[in-house]
């Protein structure tokens, strides 16, 4: 790898020029980073294969590429090796922090979703399915049998998840996601450009930690969309509490699969829809 090599940061400067009613004026500010991040699944036998390229804030790469692969179903947490920065010779110096491999134990069929050269935007989830029905089918660990955060803990989550947006208060610009337990103790905060990024950062953060992803509570900062609930469903995650709204599939996926749905989630507010 070359030594001039740079790690982006999840924020970059910037000159802006402000209006308001008092006038004009220039100042430095700060901008969420959004870079593409290619994601590779090499296994014995077989040469490292791209599976997805997503934009993404960098930081905590290696989780948002292990939360990716499992909630994905492409390898289960215990299959993977090793998560690195990809080295090949003909990278550009600026790329090399921008590629990832997860090289797994034993050989996976990726399938037909992923065997493309598959992309998606900061905003996409659940981007390059069949259909819907597959989407469906996504429970990958065993539901959560223990219990959740009650209403009145329910509302304090958004304002807990936001002590720990660090990025967000530099340039304003991202999502964030967390894990709590059913007391609202913060496991893991994590942000990004991509809500869905955000959320595999967690459960990322889990698999690589060797801890179960299974938890009482997936807060997220925005609305509950049916990629979000998908994760959670698949990670086998108790509840889902989003600051904005849910859509009609996102709460149709929740009680179909008994995961308790809170949406307009405030210190004052929140409504369960599942």
């Amino acid at each position: 790898m070359s030594t001039l090599a740079r790690r982006p940061g999840p924020s970059v400067r910037t000159r802006v020029t402000e209006h308001t009613d008092a006038g004009e004026r220039t100042h430095e500010d700060r901008l969420a980073t959004e870079e593409p991040l290619e994601l590779r699944l090499a296994a014995p036998g077989a040469p490292a294969q791209r599976i997805w390229v997503t934009m993404r804030t960098p930081g905590h790469d290696f989780e948002l590429a292990a939360g990716f692969a499992v909630n994905e179903s492409l390898v289960p947490p215990s299959g993977i090796v090793r998560v690195a920065y990809c080295t090949d010779a003909d990278l550009d110096p600026d790329q090399e922090f921008n590629v990832v491999t997860i090289t797994v134990a034993e050989a996976t069929d990726i399938g037909h979703r992923h065997a493309a050269q598959s992309a998606g935007s900061s905003a996409c989830g659940v981007c390059g399915k069949d259909s819907v029905a597959a989407v469906l089918d996504v429970r990958s660990a065993p539901p959560w049998p223990g219990a959740i955060p009650t209403p009145d803990v329910v509302r304090a989550l958004p304002a807990r998840m936001r002590e720990g947006q660090a990025v967000f208060d530099r340039t304003g610009g991202v999502h964030a996601a967390a894990l709590a337990d059913e007391d609202g103790r913060m496991l893991v905060v994590r942000e990004d450009v991509g809500r869905h990024n955000a959320v595999d950062k967690v459960i990322g953060h889990r698999v690589l930690a060797g801890e179960p992803r299974g938890t009482a509570c997936l807060v997220v900062s925005g609305r509950a969309g049916f990629e979000l609930v998908q994760k959670a469903v698949a990670s086998g995650i108790g509840s889902l509490v989003s600051v904005g709204a849910p859509t009609s599939l996102s709460v149709r996926l929740a009680t179909d699969s008994g995961l308790t749905l809170f949406g307009f989630t405030g210190p004052d507010r929140c409504v369960q829809y599942a």
